[in-house]
């Protein structure tokens, strides 16, 4: 079991931001982490998504690589983490769709709830582009990659404050921009997305 495990030396290099190295260590773990994947989500290119999401954050936080913690343990961590987050965001598409059907009136002549989102999504998209790039980038992360106001302050070298402010600001600004249909619709997708 113990030959199976990357070895000290192979982790420093990594941590020291050796690419042959990290080659190694994907080559080592990629058909472990796929497996571990494709069980929960059943689907082979979100498995292949988590895999590459895995190593993409095992590069980027490579320098923070505990060598005296089990780094299999960790890399599986990330993997499960990484794995939850994708079956909570499929969740909350299922549920959103769900949730402008339920809004839809019969007889009425209505975009499709797919549709609906999209149109939601795009109009958020556009908004965003109209967020300083700061407050964007503080909205981002916290809405799209899941980080807490102090994972954000640490990476962006701000303020805890300093990270509420620019959420508060962009919040406002896209609230005061969509009209009140698409604001409870807006809401829902900033709660389960």
């Amino acid at each position: 079991m113990e030959q199976t495990k990357p070895g000290k030396e192979l982790l420093i290099r990594l941590k020291n931001g050796d690419m042959a190295a990290f080659d190694a260590v994907y080559e080592k773990y990629c058909k472990r982490l796929y497996g571990f994947a494709i069980r929960y989500l059943k689907q082979k290119q979100d498995a292949e998504e988590i895999v590459q999401d895995v190593f993409i954050k095992i590069w980027n936080a490579r320098e923070t690589i505990n060598l005296s913690s089990s780094f299999e343990s960790f890399l599986f961590t990330v993997a499960y983490n990484t794995t939850i987050s994708q079956l909570r965001k499929r969740l909350s598409e299922k549920k959103y769709v769900e949730h402008v059907t339920a809004l839809q009136q019969p007889g009425l002549d209505h975009t499709s709830p797919e549709e609906s989102y999209d149109h939601l999504k795009q109009t958020v998209q556009v908004l965003l582009e109209q967020l300083t790039p700061r407050q964007k980038e503080v909205f981002l992360l916290s809405r799209q990659d899941n980080l807490t106001h102090e994972e954000i302050a640490a990476k962006l070298n701000i303020s805890v404050n300093t990270v509420k402010n620019h959420l508060v600001a962009a919040l406002d600004f896209l609230r005061s921009n969509l009209n009140n249909s698409m604001i409870i619709n807006f809401l829902y997708l900033c709660l389960f997305l």
